[in-house]
């Protein structure tokens, strides 16, 4: 279904300015294989370096201009090519470095002809990125991470939504992933500003859970949407972690037995029986009031089939309970004041449903979608209604607040400002200084609003 969510950028890649770029020419960099000696600060240091938010860190990538033809020409095939990591004078290599993203991701931003289909090589200035660390059998972690994440954000003017929205998730209590900015040069040449965001994986749930071994899911909601749960071997298919040693998925598979079984008057117990209650109705307090339109709560429909993406589950073995992470914060907060995105858009009120639970089109672009609420799940969590509004009430006068999150925002602004007019100064068509500010003012209008509704 990834063709429904690649239209709702359509509207918004067209005011990100690209620049064409022809493939490079071959160069003489080869990388080395360097052999850690055991005290250096990459292979000792706490991830927590990494995502410092005070700090607005450099990080170099080198590799052959021949390797960086190749991915440049073809960059919606993500294929690996080795590479060097330089961070803080220290050089880490091999590692492996590829262009990501979701169809969506290379919209604009390829020379191909076809959006719904990327193909042809790099007319932006950035695409996101990843550094695999642990590259061809490589066992050290660079500051206790495997790979890194960098973000272009080239359909976010502010710069701001992936940071932020994390950050509210965070000072909620809810798990998210850290997320920071980044400067980053590729063979000595400044690339441009990224948003840095801590991969969900292995080292996260590590980092994040007191029990940090268990089961680790990418975008599998417990049951269909039409209630009922998964064969085993579809869970199985989901798994991030513990997939190549005999994976158990007993307990997300009894979690979806469960909830298929449920009635509107026993789901509650069921949802006290395998989450934490209060943790997830500040999830979505948080995520209704930000208006994380293209998380799990959107239903996205191509005929009579539905589906949700852009979150994790978590299996904390020993307690017995799932955890909801959330995961792509590009499209958040661009609804609150209207429906601006001409997909995203979800047309109900948290817990509200219509059309008799069938799909319906919504939004500028008139696609299908279900109201959450005919999910089994998703209508036992708001039908904690008390607890809800009381969530919304400590989001708002909390972290929300502008006494709270205007000095955060500022400082973020600061930090990133002269970073930010150097991608203008390296690349003409980047994002201008007016175009940065305006954006910013447009997001703290959204805040404002999102406060007082």
């Amino acid at each position: 279904m990834k063709h429904l969510f690649v239209l709702s950028l359509i509207a918004i890649f067209l005011s990100v300015r690209c620049r064409p770029e022809a493939p490079p020419v071959a160069g003489e960099y080869v990388v080395p294989d360097i052999s850690p000696k055991g005290d250096e600060a990459w292979l000792k240091g706490d991830s927590g370096v990494i995502f410092d938010q005070d700090e607005l860190h450099t990080f170099e990538l080198w590799l052959p201009e021949s390797s960086l033809a190749s991915i440049n020409a073809d960059p919606a095939a993500e294929q690996y090519v080795a590479a060097s990591l330089v961070f803080r004078g220290d050089t880490i290599s091999p590692v492996g470095i590829r262009y990501k993203g979701s169809i969506g991701a290379f919209v604009g931003c390829l020379s191909g002809p076809d959006w719904g289909n990327p193909s042809g090589y790099k007319i932006c200035p950035k695409l996101s990125m990843q550094v695999k660390i642990n590259w061809e059998g490589r066992e050290e972690t660079f500051y206790d991470l495997k790979k890194l994440q960098f973000h272009s954000m080239n359909l976010d003017p502010s710069q701001m939504r992936e940071r932020l929205g994390y950050w509210f998730f965070r000072e909620m209590g809810v798990v998210a992933p850290r997320s920071v900015h980044a400067r980053v040069m590729i063979n000595g040449r400044y690339s441009g500003l990224y948003a840095l965001t801590e991969e969900v994986d292995g080292r996260f749930t590590g980092e994040h859970f007191s029990e940090g071994d268990g089961n680790l899911y990418k975008e599998i909601w417990p049951v269909r949407w039409d209630g009922r749960a998964y064969a085993e071997w579809d869970y199985i298919s989901h798994l991030e972690t513990n997939e190549d040693t005999g994976p158990d998925v007993t307990m997300m598979r009894s979690f979806g037995l469960a909830i298929e079984s449920a009635t509107p008057s026993t789901i509650q117990g069921v949802i006290e029986t395998w989450m934490d209650v209060d943790n997830i109705i500040t999830y979505a307090a948080v995520d209704r009031t930000i208006r994380v339109d293209d998380g799990p709560f959107h239903w996205y429909c191509d005929g009579n089939q539905c589906s949700n993406h852009n979150y994790y589950w978590y299996e904390t073995p020993l307690a017995g309970k799932l955890h909801l992470i959330p995961w792509d914060m590009d499209n958040a907060f661009e609804n609150i004041i209207s429906n601006v995105n001409p997909v995203t858009p979800i047309a109900d009120e948290w817990g509200q449903t219509r059309a008799n639970c069938t799909p319906f089109p919504y939004g500028q672009a008139y696609l299908l979608q279900r109201s959450a609420a005919c999910d089994k799940l998703t209508a036992g969590w708001a039908s904690y209604t008390d607890l809800y509004e009381q969530k919304r009430t400590a989001f708002k006068s909390g972290p929300l607040s502008a006494a709270q999150v205007e000095p955060v925002l500022q400082a973020w602004t600061d930090q990133i400002r002269a970073a930010t007019q150097e991608a203008r100064n390296v690349y003409p068509d980047a994002l201008s200084t007016g175009q940065w500010e305006a954006a910013l003012l447009t997001l703290r209008q959204q805040l404002a609003h999102a406060r007082a509704k």
